[in-house]
């Protein structure tokens, strides 16, 4: 249970800023004329997430359990960061982007994994951050943290769609966003002194 709970905060405190892939996922689901055709950004943006925390949780893992002095390290840095991470977000106002127009499916494919694989914060959340609060758990533990920071991307995403749909006639002043942000930094300063208790 406790690796499922800190799997999901994990994500969420990740994955609630708004950046370019999920402003992206948003306006799909704002300026497609039915909800079904911003799916593909979605579904891509799902998929992209998935495999990155894949590749973060089991690839990262099967290294650094090997050398428990840089277990320590990565996770020290992880703490580090996600402070840093915290401070940057809750400064920040939320993000602008020009691509908030219906995309035919390819299209959408097409942007929705750039903005995934191509971005390099979303690689270092990922990577640095779930990947090394991955290295606490092993055996069960590790594939249930693993699991609850799926599911939590692709709740998210398909919420965000159906957020945008729902708030397609509503001109938005931005105070929700700032909302996301200021909860999402929370979350991540809570992980930090999570993962700092643990390594104490």
């Amino acid at each position: 249970m406790e690796a499922i709970l800190h799997g999901i905060i994990l994500a969420f405190g990740l994955i609630l800023p708004l950046g370019v892939q999920n402003v992206f996922v948003f306006s799909q689901g704002a300026t497609q004329p039915k909800l079904l055709r911003a799916f593909p950004a979605t579904i891509t943006a799902a998929i992209c997430d998935t495999l990155l925390i894949l590749l973060a949780v089991f690839g990262l893992s099967v290294i650094v359990l090997q050398f428990e002095w840089l277990r320590i390290g990565l996770m020290s840095a992880g703490v580090l960061f996600l402070l840093y991470m915290g401070i940057a977000i809750w400064r920040s106002e939320p993000t602008k982007n020009e691509t908030n127009k219906a995309l035919p499916i390819r299209q959408q494919i097409i942007f929705a994994s750039s903005v995934s694989f191509l971005n390099p914060h979303a690689i270092l959340d990922i990577v640095g951050v779930i990947g090394t609060s991955a290295l606490k758990y092993v055996g069960t533990d590790q594939i249930l943290f693993t699991a609850a920071c799926i599911i939590v991307s692709w709740l998210w995403f398909f919420g965000l769609t159906l957020a945008g749909a729902v708030m397609k006639k509503i001109d938005g002043t931005g105070v929700l966003m700032k909302m996301f942000n200021k909860f999402s930094a929370i979350f991540i300063w809570g992980t930090a002194i999570y993962l700092l208790i643990g390594l104490v």
